[in-house]
């Protein structure tokens, strides 16, 4: 993989070059002002590259160690680290309320602090 060093390198001389198109944009806008003239076709390929190159050099900076694809993968580490799985908190969940246990239980204890 990329280190940091080279990918801020990639980022900074690509904004240089990104800069340097902009600027040629704009001197091509100043000196045809009454024409309507197109982009010169290096400073349109300058910008393109430019863009690209620093595109390329965020994403390599601030990557990551990719994550598995496949479901087993995944689960087995995630199992392996925290003692569950993804979905262990489904196990250590109350299952659902007896209401008329409840109710009974509720009903003695009114009627024994009455």
């Amino acid at each position: 993989m990329f280190t940091s060093a080279k990918s801020a390198s990639i980022v900074s001389i690509s904004t240089l070059l990104l800069i340097h198109s902009c600027y040629s944009a704009y001197e091509h806008s100043l000196i045809s002002i009454g024409a309507k003239n197109s982009l010169p076709l290096d400073v349109t390929i300058e910008t393109l590259v430019s863009v690209f190159l620093l595109c390329v050099g965020i994403v390599l900076n601030n990557s990551q160690e990719l994550k598995p694809i496949s479901w087993s993968v995944w689960s087995g580490q995630l199992e392996r680290e925290r003692g569950s799985g993804p979905y262990g908190y489904l196990e250590e969940r109350l299952g659902f309320l007896d209401i008329r246990t409840k109710r009974a239980e509720f009903a003695k204890w009114a009627e024994s602090n009455e």
